[in-house]
């Protein structure tokens, strides 16, 4: 069976160079970086070389940039060291309706803690729109956290628009660029923001490593308490050999995008064009030009997505329904819905995202084998035997 992979947001396979680098720090080079001896301080100095060429693919400082586990811990980390390290200015975050789920659980968590959140709506592209970030913000704003690029539905947002608005009102500003960094240029002097998360699985590097980058002067939470690892900002034995590849990763990124931009999009835009024609009701979401390169999402009226995403596993085309995060509760996604989509429509939600490796010989294989799908699973729906009937009339 041919085997298509078009699930980037979910993960994206190990390069070789960064398994090669990784592999010593599994094997030999197993030392404890805070160890004084040989075996430590060789394990030590991959860490800092894997800062340093974290932090140039954001044109930050190296000691700016915090090692975490996860994407998710790092929004963990940003919102919630942010907040409580300065609740005593006040106690308002402002937030997008179409957040990850660990920027809208790190803020239900600060909830109870005696802070207010509001949620900023967007608009029936996804885009958040940076007026109603200032009508948001109030004397008792502290913070603002907007994401980069929405891995559901691939819209980019005006960051650097946002973090003017913040900067100007003397309010932290953190952005979600899980989905962006690696995957498009990201400047962390450009946007203009105090805090950002990255994760190495968007960008062909190992799950399990992610970092969290944090402006110099600014004042943050501890996540983990513990031991003195991460300047005394992240506690706990590091994960030398995933740090390493998330270095390698950060390193083949800058001199590989563009590149990797100019193969996938092109791809990208071909799907986007040609899927619709194939197939009746059938909706791109998200914004159509202001989008991640790999990013091809799809509603499809009358069918549901898990039914469409097993069918096409059975012939062998991995996607998904939405985020990783997500894509098991079996519910309409949060993102859709606050982009103004029916609930019913939401339901038939449907995300290709590319890798380096999908051939134009891989989207026509989506496009001959998807279409007989669906009218398959529509003859099974009394949604659309209902539409038919009073189509008829």
């Amino acid at each position: 069976m041919r085997r298509v992979y078009l699930d980037r947001i979910a993960a994206t396979p190990l390069h070789p160079q960064v398994l090669e680098d990784m592999l010593p720090y599994l094997k030999e080079n197993f030392g404890n970086p805070q160890s004084l001896h040989s075996a430590g301080q060789e394990a030590l100095r991959a860490v800092e070389e894997a800062r340093e060429k974290a932090a140039q693919l954001i044109n930050c400082e190296p000691s700016e940039i915090f090692f975490t586990s996860s994407g998710s811990e790092s929004n963990n980390f940003a919102l919630k060291g942010l907040a409580l390290a300065h609740r005593n200015r006040g106690k308002h975050i402002v937030i997008s309706a179409i957040e990850h789920q660990s920027v809208l659980h790190s803020t239900k968590k600060l909830e109870k803690l005696g802070f207010t959140v509001s949620l900023v709506p967007v608009d029936k592209w996804g885009m958040v729109d940076a007026e109603e970030v200032q009508r948001a913000i109030t004397k008792e704003t502290i913070l603002v956290s907007i994401m980069l690029a929405n891995s559901e539905v691939g819209t980019i947002e005006p960051i650097e628009d946002i973090a003017n608005i913040c900067r100007s009102r003397d309010i932290l500003f953190h952005t979600d660029a899980v989905a962006a960094v690696g995957n498009i240029p990201v400047d962390v002097k450009e946007l203009g923001v105090d805090a950002l998360s990255l994760a190495g699985n968007q960008f062909y590097g190992p799950k399990g490593s992610a970092a969290l980058f944090v402006k110099k002067g600014t004042r943050i939470l501890p996540f983990i308490d513990g031991g003195i690892q991460e300047s005394g900002r992240r506690a706990g034995t590091e994960n030398v050999s995933g740090i390493v590849g998330l270095g390698k990763a950060t390193e083949i990124a800058k001199k590989e995008m563009e590149k990797r931009i100019e193969r996938v999009k092109p791809l990208r835009d071909r799907l986007i064009k040609l899927f619709p024609q194939k197939v009746e009701h059938v909706f791109l979401t998200g914004h159509p030009k202001k989008r991640l390169p790999y990013h091809a999402s799809f509603c499809i009226e009358f069918v549901e997505g898990e039914a469409m995403l097993l069918n096409l596993d059975m012939q062998g085309i991995a996607a998904s329904s939405g985020s990783a995060c997500t894509s098991r509760a079996l519910k309409a996604s949060h993102v859709l819905l606050a982009m103004g989509i029916d609930h019913a429509l939401a339901q038939g939600s449907l995300v290709f995202s590319l890798i380096e490796e999908t051939k134009s010989k891989d989207i026509d294989y989506l496009l001959e084998v998807f279409p007989p799908i669906i009218e398959r699973l529509r003859k099974m729906s009394p949604l659309y035997t209902q539409y038919l009937e009073e189509k008829e009339k």
